[in-house]
C-alpha cells in the first residue's frame, strides 16, 4: 500500500464513489472532525487503560468502531451507489451505557468545569471534539443530505462520553467541580 499518492496534491481529495472535493469542503471538514473525535477517544482509551478503567477502554473501542462507519457514511458524496454502514439504532445502542455509568457519579444539577483525573480530562477532551464533529456534520446536513444515524450517534456519543468521564473521575476519588455562575441546568 502506497501511503502517498499525490492526488491531493492541488488541494483536492477523494471521496467515496469517485468525486473529488477540496480539502475544505464541508463534506470533507466533517467526516475530518470525525476522524480526530475518533484519534481522541483513542487517547482516552490509551489512559483509561493506564488508569485500570478496562470496561470503560473496551467500550469506546466498540465506539470507535462506529465512529470509522459515521466517517465512512459522510465521506460518500454519491450515495447512489453506496450501502451506508452506521446502523439506523447506533444511537440507541448507546443509552444503557450512558444509563449504566450514569449512577456512578453524584447527581449533578450545574454545569461542571471539565478536568478531573488524566482519563477523565482525555474524556472530556474527546466530548468536545465529538460536539465539533456533530457541528460539522449539521453544517453539511444543512448543504447536502446525510444519513441521519451518523448524526444522532455523534450526538448521543458526545453525552456518553461526558458520563464517562464524571464516573471515571467518581471511581478515581475526584468530585466534580461546578461552575459557579451556573444555575440548575439538570433535572434529576
Amino acid at each position: 500500500m502506497r501511503i502517498y499518492t499525490r492526488g491531493g496534491d492541488q488541494g483536492k481529495t477523494g471521496l467515496i464513489g469517485g468525486v473529488r472535493r477540496y480539502k475544505d469542503d464541508v463534506r470533507v471538514e466533517a467526516y475530518g472532525a470525525v476522524d480526530e473525535a475518533g484519534a481522541f477517544v483513542g487517547l482516552a482509551i490509551a489512559h483509561l487503560e493506564q488508569a485500570g478503567h478496562t470496561d470503560v477502554a473496551a467500550l469506546l473501542t466498540e465506539v470507535q468502531q462506529t465512529l470509522w462507519d459515521v466517517g465512512a457514511d459522510l465521506a460518500a458524496a454519491r450515495t447512489d451507489k453506496y450501502t451506508y454502514r452506521t446502523p439506523e439504532d447506533a444511537a440507541s445502542r448507546l443509552e444503557p451505557c450512558i444509563d449504566q455509568y450514569k449512577v456512578e457519579a453524584e447527581v449533578i444539577r450545574r454545569f461542571v468545569l471539565r478536568g478531573g483525573s488524566l482519563a477523565a480530562a482525555y474524556l472530556h477532551v474527546a466530548c468536545t471534539v465529538v460536539r465539533r464533529a456533530e457541528r460539522r456534520t449539521v453544517r453539511l446536513m444543512q448543504a447536502e443530505e446525510i444519513h441521519l444515524p451518523a448524526l444522532r450517534f455523534l450526538n448521543r456519543l458526545s453525552d456518553l462520553l461526558f458520563v464517562l468521564a464524571r464516573a471515571v473521575n467518581a471511581r478515581d476519588g475526584r468530585r466534580d467541580v461546578e461552575y459557579r455562575n451556573s444555575r440548575e441546568v439538570f433535572r434529576p
